[in-house]
């Protein structure tokens, strides 16, 4: 199928699908024009990509994990994906502390008798 029906069925832009393509998400034979021409396989595949990067997964994360993922190498795939998930843990609880920090220094600001002498 060609870029424009990947889109339409996938439900990406066809920027999107160029994008996919630079970071090595997703592969196109070219016809003898030099058209992308994309196997029926890549609504599938495109999905995968859209749901990886709504899991707040980078574009090297996912070209490192899909291999794996098609060579169906299952420990492999749930140990990267779990770190992934350690990692978002990670983050959730610095922003986690960070706004507890907020709420501090809100409720310092907000004292009555708090004056900001410049």
């Amino acid at each position: 199928m060609r870029i424009g029906e990947l889109a339409r069925r996938s439900g990406v832009s066809v920027r999107s699908l160029r994008y996919y393509e630079e970071q090595g998400l997703l592969t196109a034979e070219r016809d003898s024009a030099g058209r992308r021409r994309y196997p029926e396989s890549a609504v599938a595949r495109v999905a995968l990509i859209r749901r990886a990067f709504a899991a707040s997964l980078s574009s090297r994360a996912l070209a490192d994990l899909l291999p794996l993922l098609e060579a169906k190498c299952i420990p492999r795939s749930r140990a990267m994906l779990i770190a992934e998930r350690e990692r978002l843990e990670a983050q959730i609880a610095a922003l986690t502390q960070a706004r507890v920090r907020l709420d501090e220094v809100i409720t310092v600001v907000s004292e009555p008798d708090w004056t900001c002498d410049s």
